[in-house]
């Protein structure tokens, strides 16, 4: 991999510069132009191009200070290859906070490789994936959970392709959850077109939650180690790590009763098969629904709103092999 200048429409980079701009994607109604935020760090050494993006859904905030420290706080000085930091893809939802684009409702993580003369998210995502997407050679993409739940730090990987395993492996969450995602996914479409490419999931919509940003710089340091980005990082060993594959390994565990909940353990916990994980009390009376663990596991995402009915999510919750189960009994000693 030469150092070489990134084109983009409109413009590039040659090596040993960086350019901050704001690249149009879309107009309003009024003509005016939807511009995401873009800064392309393109270093003189030899190395990979790799993009680091968030906020594809608007209201997931804790990514974008991920990717805005990476592009404005660090050293790049002795970069190898090209960072692409691409902190808000989703300008319109950003603006509203809302998860959506807010004019169709539409999802833009379904929306990739995006076409020309389609729908407006189409649109959208083609003028990102053909110019910032494309030109790469590996991807981080960071997400958060969705509006009342919140996710424990993890990754999702189509870990059955070696090149997204070894990104996986390189940024180092305990879990990470195995699958290629959903049609038109950015890390789906992404790996598809050359650009291995995954998923992190940390914390939960609308909130700066500091420790899970250090994680995920952690993270970020550790893939550009791997790949020699910044050779004076190392690699990080998570302390242990387990790949959840197939819909045997993992549960979303459902409200059967109406009422009020009292979430007995965080995200990231272990919970020993049997014992209680929640209790759903009648806001009117004494009844008390129990839940309890299926199974040996953890806690990938839980309930942050407590008011359900039934059939709503209470938690996420994912298997562990014997090996991890004895290291979580260990650290619950």
């Amino acid at each position: 991999m030469a150092a070489g200048t990134f084109e983009y429409d409109g413009g590039s980079v040659e090596p040993g510069e960086s350019e901050r701009f704001r690249f149009t994607v879309s107009e309003t109604y009024l003509r005016d132009p939807v511009q995401i935020p873009v800064t392309v760090i393109n270093g003189s050494a030899e190395g990979p191009t790799v993009f680091l993006s968030a906020a594809i859904h608007g209201d997931e905030l804790n990514g974008i200070e991920v990717v805005r420290e990476v592009a404005d706080e660090w050293d790049h000085t002795n970069v190898h290859g090209t960072l692409v930091c691409l902190p808000v893809l989703n300008v319109q939802g950003f603006q509203t906070q809302q998860r959506y684009l807010p004019i169709s409702q539409r999802d833009l993580n379904r929306a990739f490789p995006g076409k020309e003369g389609s729908t407006s998210s189409k649109r959208v995502a083609h003028r990102i994936f053909h110019n910032f997407i494309e030109p790469c050679d590996l991807g981080l993409d960071f997400h958060t959970s969705t509006r009342g739940r919140t996710n424990m730090f993890h990754i999702r990987a189509d870990v059955e392709n070696e090149e997204v395993a070894r990104l996986a492996r390189a940024f180092g969450t305990n879990i990470t959850m195995a699958g290629d995602g959903s049609e038109g996914m950015l890390r789906r479409e992404a790996t598809e077109a050359g650009v291995p490419t995954i998923t992190i999931e940390m914390g939960e919509a609308h909130r700066f939650e500091r420790e899970l940003i250090d994680h995920a710089l952690g993270g970020v340091r550790s893939v550009f180690a791997e790949y020699g980005i910044h050779p004076q990082d190392e690699v990080r060993w998570p302390g242990w790590r387990t790949t959840i594959e197939g819909w045997s390994e993992k549960t979303w565990l459902r409200a059967d009763d109406g009422g009020i909940v009292e979430m007995l353990y965080d995200k990231g916990d272990y919970v020993p098969e049997g014992e209680l994980i929640c209790r759903i009390a009648s806001p009117f009376g004494a009844e008390v629904t129990e839940v309890t663990a299926p199974f040996d596991g953890v806690l990938v995402g839980v309930l942050e709103n407590p008011v359900v009915y039934p059939g709503n999510p209470l938690c996420h919750f994912v298997k562990v092999d014997d090996q991890v189960k004895t290291i979580l009994e260990r650290e619950r000693e």
